[in-house]
């Protein structure tokens, strides 16, 4: 779960694995799977940064390989 700023001032904690994309246009918007978009004050950048922390957090990132690696 991240921590995120509604364009109002108000925090919500959104569950990062819903996240489908995050676009900036200029506002920042995350279309969740559901076809949901939110508008936040976080940057692009930072809703990705505390994605990538959450999903370490929770040993998601950096187990899954890219296809056609091979281990010789």
């Amino acid at each position: 779960m991240i921590n995120l700023t509604k364009l109002n001032g108000e925090t919500f904690t959104l569950n990062a694995l819903m996240v489908e994309q995050i676009q900036s246009h200029p506002d920042t918007t995350i279309t969740l799977v559901n076809g949901k978009k939110m508008v936040v004050n976080e940057s692009e950048s930072e809703v990705k940064r505390l994605t990538t922390v959450y999903f370490q957090q929770i040993g998601l990132y950096g187990s899954v390989r890219e296809t056609g690696v091979n281990d010789e």
